[in-house]
């Protein structure tokens, strides 16, 4: 490029064309070096069964993908996997935000392995966002103890719109835990409150973490997730909260009496603790081993095993029948125009959802 000022009226001054630029990128790089090798499903399935903590990780992340591709690979490992697994013991762990579960998860994990030994998988479910549709996957940090554990795996997954306190595949990563020798799970929900069954499907034994102040009897007494728990414990029960937790323990325990008697025959029962401070955590896996030995020797935890199965399986076919509806070409062309026509008030929401069935039941 000609330089103006190197003209003869301005003599004495010269600029250089300078040095070309050189590119960031090493020339020497061999892109393919660093690429990772793509794992097939028999190679998921002999990693899991050997206890490998990277992939299984990989594998739970195979099946929490929408891809159609990654799930048609990922029921092979489930499916594989799935003769290794039942031998585990299932803990689901609920309650409102804030009562203090992942502490709790934190100090119970540790009680836990050095009482029994074995290993402990802890599946958190964090909620996402309506709006970014994003999840913080943040509890692992309130496990400090659990984090550094050599036989622990904690495996923070996003809600992403499913109901129930649970993520949408818990269920399948329980079982490729179970298939990697973990023998004891842990499943923390949401907290979203007072509806959290399909978290009680997938566990043998259901503890709802409460903290004093919550409501009064009432408010104890009402259906929903006060009627499926198993066990119920008052959290925070240190310094001046002591009395208000056993206050609120004695009208819990009050409000269970108005309730029937749950299917395995077992009266739950309401303990207070400390998660913070570690106080009381023996007592309540007394509770949880007396519980155990209780169904065991009635049968029903056999039966609570096969029921759950079959919920499932019904579950399968409610989400493979929306996703089928959902995919369907025809039905895609379809769902704007259906929707334009619900907006514009040209058809109510019952009429537009009936058509689209219908169209897609002709499409079959």
């Amino acid at each position: 490029m000609e330089h103006p000022e190197n003209s003869a009226e301005f003599a004495g001054l010269q600029v250089n064309s300078g040095v070309e630029q050189q590119s960031i990128i090493n020339p020497y790089l061999k892109r393919g070096r660093f690429r990772r090798r793509e794992l097939t499903a028999a190679d998921m399935v002999e990693g899991i069964l050997k206890g490998d903590i990277t992939i299984l990780s990989q594998a739970v992340t195979l099946i929490e993908s929408v891809n159609p591709d990654h799930q048609a690979k990922a029921q092979e490992v489930i499916e594989k996997c799935l003769p290794y697994s039942g031998k585990s013991v299932r803990i689901g762990i609920s309650g409102v935000p804030g009562a203090g579960k992942s502490t709790s998860i934190d100090e119970f994990g540790i009680h836990l392995l050095k009482e029994k030994g074995g290993r402990l998988a802890v599946l958190a479910i964090d909620p996402s966002s309506e709006r970014s549709k994003g999840s913080i996957l943040g509890d692992k940090t309130r496990m400090e103890k659990l984090a550094v554990h050599p036989d622990s795996f904690i495996r923070p997954s996003p809600s992403a719109g499913s109901l129930g306190g649970v993520a949408r595949k818990t269920r399948e990563t329980i079982i490729l835990c179970e298939a990697a020798g973990f023998d004891k799970i842990f499943v923390e929900t949401v907290g979203v409150g007072q509806s959290e069954t399909a978290c009680h499907s997938m566990v043998d034994f259901f503890l709802l973490i409460q903290v004093a102040g919550t409501g009064d009897e009432l408010q104890g007494i009402k259906r929903g997730i006060m009627e499926i728990s198993d066990g119920i414990v008052i959290n925070k029960c240190d310094g001046d909260n002591v009395d208000r937790c056993h206050m609120a323990a004695t009208n819990f325990r009050n409000a269970l009496h108005f309730f029937p008697m749950p299917e395995s025959g077992w009266t739950p029962k309401v303990l207070c603790y400390s998660g913070f401070y570690g106080i009381g955590i023996k007592e309540v896996w007394d509770m949880i081993y007396e519980y155990f030995d209780f169904v065991k020797s009635n049968g029903y935890f056999d039966y609570r095993r096969n029921e759950q199965a079959k919920y499932w399986m019904y579950e399968s076919i409610n989400e493979h029948l929306r996703l089928n509806f959902y995919n369907n070409p025809v039905i895609q062309q379809q769902l704007q125009q259906a929707e334009h026509s619900v907006l514009m008030g040209q058809k109510t929401s019952f009429v537009a959802a009936q058509n689209l069935l219908d169209l897609y039941y002709q499409n079959l």
